[in-house]
């Protein structure tokens, strides 16, 4: 599983993080309009992305990374 954080080339302040199986096809949903969240804000680049081999290890990851602990450290060290 893949937690991946995503900037928006429109507006660089919009961040958008989240968790999938395959990156690529993720990232070309995002920047079609597939998803709601992510639409207004297109196009977008994956800034960084995280590989991990339990799914529940990534999951858990990407929860820290959308808490406010979470955001001070992404923003501090990405």
């Amino acid at each position: 599983m893949f937690v991946y954080k995503l900037r928006s080339q429109l507006d660089r302040t919009q961040i958008y993080t989240g968790i999938t199986k395959d990156i690529n096809a993720r990232l070309a949903s995002h920047n079609s309009g597939h998803s709601s969240h992510t639409s207004k804000y297109r196009p977008w680049n994956i800034e960084v992305y995280f590989w991990f081999v339990s799914e529940s290890k990534a999951r858990e990851f990407e929860k820290y990374l959308k808490s406010g602990s979470g955001r001070a450290f992404s923003k501090k060290h990405f």
